[in-house]
């Protein structure tokens, strides 16, 4: 019986976060691009792949990159992971890159068959609570950011935000 309450609980908070996401506070309205003039600097950092290949923020200047923190246990991330991959393959040839950076406690461990289950095309790092508070803190996941062709911020998504919403936002920038 206990068992029982316990899978119904996990059912119930899952259920919960995949509306809200995954914080106790409620998701924040995805926003539209902020105009060239007020877009402030994305921090740089380095962090290392599954292969232990280092990745450095600063490297991407020129493209367009959509940067997403998520985990593996977050429902809203399980949702918004395809449609990045399908971003992946439809703006790559127009300078475009998704970086994934991975906040699970447990690391490689559950990462890297969670990466291989879903065929996910984009690079992948571990994240760290220092590079996230490099970005003021990440409170929620999925916390994503867009990011322009000179490494400023030009939007960022708290919780789940629409398919419409990222893909709008990634167009806009690719065509500047």
């Amino acid at each position: 019986m206990q068992v029982l309450k316990s899978r119904c609980a996990a059912a119930i908070l899952g259920a919960s976060l995949t509306l809200a996401g995954c914080s106790g506070s409620k998701p924040v309205e995805a926003t539209s691009l902020k105009p060239a003039a007020e877009r402030k600097a994305a921090p740089d950092f380095t962090l290392k792949d599954a292969y232990g290949r280092p990745l450095k923020l600063s490297d991407y200047k020129g493209k367009v990159v959509l940067l997403d923190f998520w985990a593996t246990w977050c429902g809203p991330c399980k949702i918004e992971i395809p449609w990045f991959m399908e971003f992946e393959r439809k703006y790559k040839d127009q300078g475009f890159a998704v970086i994934g950076v991975a906040m699970d406690d447990e690391g490689w461990e559950v990462v890297n068959p969670f990466v291989s289950d879903l065929g996910i095309n984009y690079r992948i790092v571990q994240g760290s609570d220092s590079v996230a508070q490099l970005f003021g803190g990440i409170e929620a996941l999925p916390t994503t950011f867009l990011i322009d062709r000179t490494g400023r911020i030009a939007a960022m998504h708290v919780g789940l935000a629409s398919k419409g919403d990222f893909e709008d936002g990634i167009r806009q920038l690719v065509e500047q």
